[in-house]
Order: structure tokens, then sequence, then C-alpha cells
């Protein structure tokens, strides 16, 4: 599954000489990728490239384009969040699926139980039951968003109903 963090990782072990890579979903079925290289800048051929192999090897549902790094202030990318490092190696694995980020979830919020609902492949939207032994806090739906985003594919939004 392409998820933001494998597919970065991915980009910097192909393009070793690109010191600064963001990957980010701006709209249903589109993932940027920012890059930089060590003189902050980012070249022609690199840019082709990164697009060709983007489009060859990264997630497949998503149409790629490639900016240099400057523009994430630009497009206001958000800044990196801090994340659990299970979330990281949860978004990292490559046969993720909808049991892994559910597994990931219920592992971090043993308060409840998260389900998976539906896809709406048109929206780009993956929606989520979370049944909950007790009421949640803003601050604990707001961390679970923040990782789900993490442990779903680029190109795709998430929707938790609570319970």
């Amino acid at each position: 599954m392409g998820t933001r963090l494998l597919s970065e990782q991915l980009v910097k072990k192909r393009f070793p000489h690109l010191r600064y890579v963001r990957i980010h979903t701006p709209e249903k079925h589109k993932a940027t990728i920012y890059a930089w290289n060590e003189d902050l800048n980012l070249s022609e051929k690199d840019a082709e490239s990164l697009q060709r192999y983007a489009s060859a090897y990264l997630y497949p549902y998503v149409s790629y384009q490639v900016k240099a790094y400057n523009l994430v202030q630009t497009d206001n990318v958000p800044l990196p969040q801090d994340i659990p490092e299970a979330v990281v190696q949860t978004a990292k694995r490559r046969n993720l699926n909808q049991y892994g980020i559910i597994e990931a979830i219920n592992r971090l919020f043993p308060c409840g139980h998260l389900s998976f609902v539906h896809y709406d492949a048109a929206e780009s939207l993956i929606y989520f039951d979370f049944h909950a032994d007790r009421q949640l806090q803003n601050r604990e739906k707001e961390a679970m968003y923040k990782y789900l985003n993490e442990i779903i594919p680029l190109g795709s939004y998430c929707e938790v109903t609570f319970y």
C-alpha cells in the first residue's frame, strides 16, 4: 500500500542524492513530490526521472507531479508531525492492507475498536467506525486522524464515525 512514509523512503533509496523529499496528497487521487538535492535545487533531469519513477513504481492509483522543495510553503503543505514509531513502522510495511491499518489503530487506541466500513473510489475516501468504551477527547480523535492519514494510501482521505 503506498503510504506517504513508504513512498518517501522508496524515493530516497532510488535517488540518494535528493536530500529533501516530501510527498503530500493535495487532492483525491493525486500526490505531489517535493524534492531538492544537496545544493537546494531540483534539476529538470531529476524532476523528469522522479516523475517517471513515481508513475512506474509508486502507488499506481495516484497521479503524481514533481515540484521543487521550496514550494512546500507556497502550497501550504502541513509540516511533518511527530508520530509514534508504531505508526511509522506500520506505514513503511509493503504488505500493509486494511487489516494492518485497523490492527495498528486498535493497538494505539485500546479504549475501543476501529472497523472498516467502505471505500468510495470516486471520492478516494475510506470510511471507518470507531466504537469507544468511553467518550474520546478531541485530542484523541485528532491524533487518530493524524495516524490514519499516515497509514492510508497516497491520494486518499478518511472519515471516522465515533460511537
